[in-house]
């Protein structure tokens, strides 16, 4: 076992008693004085360019970390508190060379006055970008998870202090154990975040308890936090927090409104103007206010980090909140920031961490430290009977740490709370506790054994089971043809329909993603100071809700997700996981003219489409509208007003998927379903008996798959004919022919009135009969045969849509499936009497 050291040199430095809560430093410096007694070297001057050094250091440091964790899926603070400890006595700060020129002790005041100056701005930027508003609103799990995660970490963070006390009474006081059990209980809120936005998790129910929770277990820690540092300055005397309170009521209740006046008046003055409603004056005032009321929170006796917390609480969200953090988050994370890390490094040294305790001991506390937060959130979520997997991953995201924690470990050193090598004890932990967050959660929520059970939600297994429709919309333009498909999806009593309705706005000037649930209780808020995006918001949520109202049997969500385009599908695909959705709607990323023809192409959304067909964990449906909104399900005098959709039918997953989601349709007010096959002619038969012979196993393997397939199209679309052979609104006929271009004569001839027109995509099959068709692509999105339809010239544009069955699941199995899809009443034993049955049924082309 190590030894403390009690005297030791490093260079120029003479330093007693390392491990005390006092050092002592002795070391010469000269300073020549003048005639009038001033210095003639200018002690800033001489501090300032070492200053200028380490952050240089610690940036750079951080980066490189970064890129080397960032495979790891490691957050950006594991590397930044690295990076510090790195520079710190544990490793190079170790060597006379680098503590005698790059982190010398006398510049520690300087770096720790710029470290809070830091932190009291990010503070506020926390403040700024937390909402209150899911408080209010909180579940009982989430609040369990809240209340248990503060109760139980407390009394563990007090218990293992008070553990180790007993042997280092002189180096430390018993307040630390205040520090550490307000350290264990903090659950970092702007971290998480960060966390689930990496993770794709954030529009998850157990993203949304995990940051619901983790705002009470902040704002509850902020609290104590205040209370704690309150009374140690005052000795214990409870009435020194009085002046904290009334500090912190005064913010919230004078300075608030001004600064909604201020808002108000700004946008008075911007009424008419294109441009943003805040400048640069706006922006230095609420800057000028986070100093302000640090300042007075210092005076009442608190950290300075409470009043520019509370100042950023009382910022509303919306166009002011977005330009502050534009303007300076970037500047505050990335340059003010760093020096608590290299303060907090330089505070760490892990070469000692087991001097005065046994290796074992050391390593219990550090172990109990990181597993108190996820014992209290499994033993809540077992009593909720939640799912072990989820209970898992949210205890282990209701440990993660961040910059918040390192506040109040350095707040209780600067009160010598702790000596050096508890301080180092509970680095660890919360390393420890941060870094093994995304291994876990990954685990539990991305392996594919775990997505496998989850992939293939396909309409055709669902039969008339409840739907659940997650539709994506980019933009109002998007609306009426997505909300008319959701109409003649005929929701009823017996098979409701669910619909998340999902605004996807692109990510810009934030640090993470983020999902907003609207409250369909409260009253629209579009006046003529709203921002467009709010109005564009708005009025999608306005239009849902008015769907639902005029359908009893549906039930709607709003939301709107904020995402970089990149990784926009990752989100819609995870959301679609967590509500089990059976199908995704997504609107074409071309917008029809009005000579029928295309306009405002967006290639970012057609990036977006693309992704999504390809990872998409259900059935996805992509709509080109082309006035579907004033056609379809128009109610006139004489009743419902007759619409034709045809379903065009060729082979494979992706057309039964259509046809299933065409079956759907059926029953909706003057709605007729004609749905056309394409059998294979002659031609087509002689073509496959005359391949070469050169590859005769790729034949036998390809005609093997084929016929296969043809077997589960016969399965299925025999069970829809005998399921719809009294209804009169559905007709089913048949057609041979031996290749493409005869499929589009035929549509072109004789089936080009008719106002939707749902086909499958194809994907991953190759067909005899639409082979010619795919030669060319622009659209590869839509599949040959929907691409066809699109660019076809009928008397009058005519709207597609284009399904495809759920991708294959992460573990690469191939795309024809192993196992036959769901044949409802018809066996392999009675395919033949099935088959008679229809025959007799069938005359000619019509039945």
């Amino acid at each position: 076992m190590a030894h403390k050291p009690e005297v030791f040199l490093k260079g120029k430095y003479k330093i007693f008693f390392g491990l005390n809560n006092e050092f002592r430093i002795c070391y010469n410096d000269t300073r020549p004085l003048t005639d009038n007694y001033w210095q003639s070297v200018n002690p800033v001057v001489k501090l300032v360019p070492t200053f200028m050094l380490q952050l240089t250091i610690i940036i750079l440091f951080s980066r490189v970390l970064m890129l080397f964790l960032r495979p790891l899926r490691q957050p950006r603070f594991v590397a930044e508190i690295l990076a510090g400890i790195v520079l710190g006595p544990s490793a190079l700060g170790d060597i006379s060379w680098v503590s005698n020129n790059i982190t010398p002790f006398e510049t520690v005041l300087c770096m720790e006055t710029l470290a809070n100056l830091g932190v009291t701005f990010y503070m506020f930027l926390v403040g700024l970008e937390m909402d209150l508003t899911p408080i209010r609103r909180i579940g009982k799990t989430a609040l369990s998870i809240a209340i248990a995660g503060i109760i139980l970490p407390m009394s563990a963070g007090a218990g293992l202090y008070y553990l180790v006390w007993e042997k280092q009474k002189q180096r430390a006081p018993f307040i630390g154990a205040f520090f550490w059990a307000i350290a264990l209980s903090v659950t970092s809120f702007p971290d998480l975040a960060r966390m689930l936005s990496d993770l794709k998790l954030m529009y998850t129910d157990l993203g949304k308890t995990a940051l619901t929770a983790a705002a009470v277990c902040d704002v509850s820690s902020w609290f104590l936090l205040v209370g704690t540092i309150s009374l140690i300055n005052a000795h214990e005397k409870l009435h020194v927090a009085i002046p904290v309170i009334l500090s912190m009521t005064a913010f919230w209740f004078m300075m608030r409104p001004l600064i909604a006046w201020l808002m108000k008046q700004a946008a008075a003055s911007k009424e008419t103007s294109t441009e943003g409603k805040y400048s640069d004056t706006h922006v230095c005032l609420i800057l000028s206010g986070v100093v302000f009321c640090g300042y007075i929170t210092e005076l009442c006796g608190a950290h300075s980090i409470f009043g520019a917390f509370m100042f950023g609480l009382m910022i509303p969200s919306g166009e002011l909140g977005t330009t502050i953090m534009d303007k300076i988050e970037e500047y505050v994370v990335g340059i003010l920031l760093p020096p608590t890390f290299l303060v907090t490094g330089s505070r760490t040294n892990l070469l000692y961490m087991f001097a005065d305790f046994p290796l074992g001991v050391a390593l219990l506390v550090i172990l109990l430290a990181c597993s108190a937060k996820i014992v209290s959130t499994l033993l809540v979520c077992l009593y909720f009977k939640c799912p072990k997997r989820d209970s898992l991953a949210l205890g282990v995201l209701m440990n993660a740490k961040g910059v918040l924690v390192l506040i109040v470990l350095n707040e209780g050193r600067n009160m010598k709370g702790f000596d050096q090598q508890t301080f180092s004890w509970i680095v660890s932990a919360l390393l420890i506790m941060t870094i093994i967050i995304c291994p876990i959660v990954s685990f539990t929520h991305k392996s594919a054994r775990h997505l496998k059970q989850y992939y293939h939600r396909n309409l055709e297994k669902s039969k008339d089971a409840p739907l659940r429709f997650l539709v994506c919309v980019y933009s109002t333009r998007n609306l009426s043809g997505l909300i008319n498909l959701l109409q003649i999806s005929n929701a009823t009593r017996r098979s409701p329909i669910t619909v998340f309705a999902v605004h996807l706005v692109e990510l810009t000037g934030r640090a993470t993603a983020m999902l907003i649930f609207h409250d369909k209780q409260k009253e629209a808020d579009v006046g003529k100071n709203a921002t467009r995006e709010k109005a564009e918001a708005e009025q999608i949520v306005s239009a849902f809700e008015s769907f639902e109202n005029n359908n009893h049997a549906a039930t709607v969500q709003p939301l709107t997700a904020v995402s970089p385009y990149d990784t926009m599908h990752q989100d819609v695909s995870n959301f679609a996981l967590d509500k089990h959705a059976n199908i995704i709607l997504i609107p074409f990323h071309k917008q029809p003219s009005a000579d029928g023809g295309w306009t405002d192409e967006n290639l970012q959304h057609k990036q977006v489409n693309q992704n999504l067909l390809a990872s998409a964990p259900c059935t996805i449906g992509l709509l080109v509208d082309r006035g579907l909104t004033s056609s379809v399900c128009a109610e006139s005098q004489n009743g419902w007003r007759e619409c034709g959709i045809a379903m065009l039918f060729v082979e494979g997953p992706d057309d039964r998927e259509a046809l299933a989601y065409a079956w759907r349709m059926v029953g909706t007010p003057g709605l007729n379903l004609t749905v056309v096959r394409f059998l294979p002619g002659k031609d087509v038969y002689d073509m496959s008996e005359n391949a070469p012979e050169d590859d005769e196993s790729g034949i036998f393997t390809a005609m093997f798959e084929r016929e296969k397939e043809k077997q589960f199209d016969d399965d299925y679309v025999n069970e829809f004919r005998f399921r719809t052979m009294h209804d009169k609104s559905v007709a089913y006929i048949e057609k041979q022919v031996n290749s493409g271009d005869q499929i589009v004569s035929i549509v072109t001839s004789d089936y080009n009135n008719f106002d939707l027109y749902i086909v499958g995509r194809g994907h991953g099959t190759i067909s005899p009969l639409t082979s010619g068709l795919s030669n060319w692509s622009d659209f590869p999105e839509l599949g040959p045969l929907g691409e066809t339809l699109v660019s076809t010239d009928f008397e009058s544009p005519t709207s597609v849509l284009v399904v495809q069955q759920s991708a294959p699941p992460p573990s690469g199995s191939k795309r024809f499936r192993s196992s036959a899809p769901s044949t409802g009443i018809f066996g392999n034993s009675m395919q033949s009497a099935v088959d008679t049955f229809v025959n007799h049924r069938r005359s000619d082309d019509d039945y």
